[in-house]
Order: structure tokens, then sequence, then C-alpha cells
């Protein structure tokens, strides 16, 4: 360490000395980018990784059963939250968990005398014209500033065992949402589940030498719409999408509009992205000249 620096700095300035030798014999590419991630969490806000009000999935307390069942199988998520006649007026969430036992409890066979193997549930027992609040399953969130550090959100998230919090605003109306995975991805990327890729990445050519990718698209895949394949290569090690290899060769998320020079003569353009993740990119593809291989005339 050096006299006089914290542990911060000495970190810091490790990463950015191996980043720009290009060579590290302690830190993979992601140990830095994981590294690199961890001492950024103190100055992201809760406003930075929230999801807007725009985007947000909630049900109202007076939803039915049934409706809400619906809303589970399209969602993608385990958690909604419920509101009463807005978003600006929460009353906590609903777990899926809570949802199914529920519905166990209420279609709970009765025992049937004769059956070697009675039915458990009997689900025709069960009224989906229940609403939601008077099935009385919510659970509270929590109510945090845009402000708030990110950092402090989740250190109060795992000491309330609360997986959602909803984002408000001066006057007290709901701005966004975060959950802690959004916060968990701030340091160790994207967190893909199956309902996540509901739709498969693609490389669309869109002129010559140029594409436009989903950044979850597969270096394979690129191997397939530009004939580079980087499998092999010392920067695209353990690295499987082209969100993760971008972000491996920044260091960091890169921002809308910027700019990515890549391996063998590609180059990277961010159309898409946001605090925690790429999402859609444009790919120049810049023809390399060959080596000069022609064989020389022989004398005489």
């Amino acid at each position: 360490m050096r006299s006089g620096a914290t542990i911060r700095e000495d970190i810091t300035e490790a990463l950015a000395q191996d980043r720009d030798s290009g060579q590290s014999a302690d830190l993979s590419a992601q140990e830095r980018v994981m590294l690199s991630n961890v001492l950024s969490l103190r100055e992201r806000r809760v406003g930075d990784v929230m999801v807007p009000r725009a985007d947000i999935i909630a049900v109202p307390a007076d939803a039915t059963l049934d409706e809400l069942l619906a809303l589970f199988r399209t969602a993608g998520h385990s958690r909604l939250p419920v509101f009463d006649d807005s978003l600006d007026d929460p009353r906590g969430m609903v777990h899926i968990r809570d949802f199914l036992e529920f519905i166990a409890e209420q279609g709970k066979a009765e025992p049937s005398p004769g059956l070697s193997e009675p039915a458990l549930h009997n689900l025709a027992a069960v009224d989906l014209s229940t609403t939601l609040a008077s099935a009385k399953i919510l659970r509270p969130v929590l109510y945090v500033p845009p402000s708030m550090p990110a950092v402090d959100l989740l250190v109060k998230m795992q000491a309330t065992r609360t997986h959602i919090a909803l984002v408000i605003d001066e006057y007290g109306g709901t701005d966004g949402l975060v959950s802690m995975e959004d916060l968990v991805e701030i340091v160790v990327g994207d967190i893909e589940d199956e309902h996540d890729l509901d739709e498969a990445p693609a490389i669309t050519a869109t002129g010559e030498d140029r594409f436009t990718a989903d950044a979850r698209a597969t270096l394979h895949e690129l191997k397939d719409a530009t004939g580079i394949d980087l499998s092999d290569t010392e920067v695209a090690e353990e690295i499987d999408t082209l969100g993760g290899l971008i972000v491996t060769l920044a260091g960091r998320v890169p921002a809308q509009g910027e700019t990515i020079e890549g391996p063998e003569g590609l180059s990277f353009e961010i159309i898409e992205a946001d605090p925690r993740r790429i999402k859609r990119l444009s790919i120049l593809r810049r023809s390399t000249a060959a080596p000069d291989t022609a064989p020389q005339a022989e004398a005489g």
C-alpha cells in the first residue's frame, strides 16, 4: 500500500494500471469488472438503477385472483406491487408463493372414505372471483427516495428481508421501483432467467460490414454473422455474450452512444443501455490489411 493512500485508492490505481497494461497475472477480466463495480457502488443512487414508473408491472388491490393469476403468467416476476386507485397509492406487494399457498389452502380436499389415495386438492372449490384485498396476502414494501445510495438500500433490504422498494418522489408520488436483483446486477452484471429470453437474441446485417445486435447475442452468433471468431482470444475468455465482451473491454458498462473498439477490427457502438446493462448495439467490421505474402520473383 502506498503511504497515505486508502485501500480504495490503491485498488482503483491497481485496476487502472492493470487495464492500461492489458496484462493481469492475478485477476481475470470479469474479476476486474466486478471489483470496479463494487468500488463504484457507493456513487450509485437508487434513481440511477430503478425501473421507471412507466415500466412498472403492478396489480390493483381490487383485482380478482383469476386476474392475478393471469398477470403472474405474463409478467415473469415472482413479486408484484399492489395499489389502490393508482401507483401513487401503493398498498404493498403480493408474492407468488403466498398466492399459491392461499390457493392450496382454499382448495384443500376433504378426506374421502374408501379412497386409497385421496386427492390432495380440489381446485374447483377455489373461488377465483375473490379479490386480492380480501385474500389478505399482501406483504409490506420499502419506500425510499431516489437520492438514497444504492448500497444503503441493499443493506436495508438484507436487514428487513424485503426484495422490493418503491421509489417515492418529493411530492409523495411513485417514481419507480427497485428490486434486490437490480442492485446485485450493479456488481455482477445482467442476471438472466428463463423469462428474460422470450425472444432469441439476434444479430442482423444492416449494410456492408454493419450489423445491429441484441447484447445477449452469443459470440457464436457473432461468428455466424460476421465470420470473426473471438472465442479463442484472451479478452473473450469465459465470456459468452456480446454485452459481456463489451463490458470487459471497457471495464464498466458503457453509456448510450459510446463506441468501444474491439479485437479483430470490430467496433461496437452502444445503441441502448442503462446503468446496469447494455441492451442493443451496432457493430462495424473493419477490413484488416492482409500481410504481404506474395512470392518473390526468382533471380536469373
